[in-house]
This record gives C-alpha cells, sequence and structure tokens, in this order.
C-alpha cells in the first residue's frame, strides 16, 4: 500500500483548486501546507490532500510531465465515481473515459478518467469487491 505521492505541477493556485474540486466527492477535504524550510535543505514547499487525518497526494512545483504519471482515487459508491468525474470536468479536465464498467479488467470494476491541467491521468475508481 502506498503511504503518499507529489506530483509536480505547473501553477499550484490552479491545480489546488482543481484538486479541491475533483477530490471533495470522494471525501478527500483534508488539506495541509508545508513549508520547504522545515525539512532538509531543497525541500519544496507542499499542498497535501487528505481523508481521516491521513494526508496521501501532495502537489509541489515544479517540471511538469504530465504523462508520466497515472493516478488511481478510491471512490465508495459507482455515486461518487460518478461525482468525482462530473467535478473534474466542471474546473478543466479532459476526458479520457466516462464513467462506467472497465469490462477489460473486471465487470465490477467501475471508474472514470480525466486528464489533469497539467495533463496527468487522473482515474476514480469503485471495486465492488474491496467494499
Amino acid at each position: 500500500m502506498l503511504d503518499h505521492v507529489f506530483i509536480s505541477v505547473s501553477d499550484l493556485d490552479r491545480s489546488i483548486a482543481f484538486y479541491t474540486a475533483a477530490l471533495t466527492p470522494l471525501g478527500i477535504t483534508q488539506r495541509v501546507d508545508y513549508d520547504g524550510k522545515d525539512g532538509p535543505p531543497g525541500h519544496p514547499d507542499l499542498k497535501g490532500f487528505g481523508k481521516n487525518n491521513r494526508i496521501f497526494f501532495w502537489l509541489r512545483p515544479g517540471v511538469v510531465e504530465g504523462g508520466a504519471a497515472h493516478v488511481g482515487f478510491v471512490a465508495s459508491s459507482q455515486d461518487e465515481v460518478d461525482a468525482a468525474y462530473a467535478a473534474a470536468i466542471v474546473v478543466g479536465a479532459t476526458d479520457n473515459g466516462p464513467p462506467g464498467a472497465r469490462l477489460h479488467y473486471d465487470p465490477r470494476y467501475y471508474a472514470a478518467s480525466v486528464f489533469d491541467p497539467d495533463g496527468y491521468s487522473l482515474e476514480f475508481t469503485y471495486k465492488s469487491w474491496q467494499h
């Protein structure tokens, strides 16, 4: 299991607004700002997102290689997948696969995919057998 993921973004304010809107339907509503000067030399400032007192998804300013990352976020229902996809589209995501069953993986695998404003591939996923 992963503990955390950092991605570099080209416009921190835009990305904070995007992820705040896109992740809220999944219950990912906690936010933390980490000042890089509190870490070792050269540590970047970080903007974190989380749920249940666990911050696990972090943004940092930097060089973007959008195609270099795919991040899947867990949804607790198909409705959450639909809501996260809709919210992401409203705030500037590009469609990469509307909500629906991903039969090539499993008939119970329900997901939606988008590209964020920097071109990162995001997936909102509900796998009924994991709930």
